[in-house]
């Protein structure tokens, strides 16, 4: 898609992709998992992240449970029972529906059963780099605040590590930046890569998945709002 990819170090992930998958449970269970017991706060921060893409928008969850047949996960985003999504998980897109939604979590199940070992086998890292936290595509702008200049940038997609904006000079390779995205707090943060104006930017400090999610829901519950009142 880019013409010659210009790189700088090694983007490392927000998430540890081995860690995140001895947090999260598997089943070969072909149910859709229910709410058990609450996790201690210090498991959070480990469970896997997965994408759920709906008619809305996409959306980012933490997934508690998985078995052969669907997951449970946390979102803070608004959807509907019944309704047709999409999950993107270990670089797999797996059709499923929303059977059940309480207290901020959410259960779907899969169209078709998964072969977890093949779920599994996504986790490993290939070409010696890791997996890297699932990016929401969404379409807002954001200003770029380099050294003195300021900048007005599209925002193409966003993850908990980092960000890819556009249009951009080539001299901002490797500086530092901080990205002010709407309504989203301020984050510091490097240009790593450049091609075509457009640049990934990595955050020094990663984003927290409550934060995202929510600033994720309020984006999609302003566009469902907006969507109704031009019905009516």
């Amino acid at each position: 898609m880019f013409g010659s990819l210009i790189r700088r170090k090694p983007a490392r992930s927000a998430v540890d992709d081995e860690s995140a998958f001895e947090s999260t449970t598997f089943s070969l269970s072909t149910a859709v998992p229910r709410p058990g017991e609450r996790l201690d706060d210090r498991v959070l921060p480990m469970l896997r992240l997965a994408k759920m893409v709906t008619p809305r928008g996409e959306q980012l969850l933490r997934v508690r449970n998985v078995s052969a047949g669907g997951l449970m996960a946390e979102t803070v985003a608004v959807t509907d029972v019944g309704e047709a999504v999409a999950i993107e998980m270990s670089a797999q897109k797996i059709p499923a529906s929303v059977v059940w939604i309480r207290d901020g979590m959410v259960g779907l199940k899969f169209d078709n059963n998964v072969d977890l070992g093949e779920l599994l086998a996504g986790r490993k890292p290939r070409h010696g780099f890791r997996a890297r936290p699932p990016r929401l595509e969404v379409g807002c702008k954001a200003s770029l605040k380099i050294g003195k200049l300021y900048y007005t940038v599209d925002v193409h997609d966003i993850s908990l590590g980092g960000i890819k904006v556009e249009p951009v000079d080539e001299y901002c390779l490797g500086k530092q930046v901080v990205v002010v995205v709407e309504s989203l707090r301020p984050v510091r943060g490097e240009v790593r890569w450049y091609s075509e104006r457009r640049a990934g930017i990595l955050f020094d400090t990663p984003l927290t998945f409550e934060e995202l999610a929510e600033w994720v829901g309020k984006r999609l519950e302003l566009a469902s709002l907006k969507a109704s009142l031009r019905k009516n």
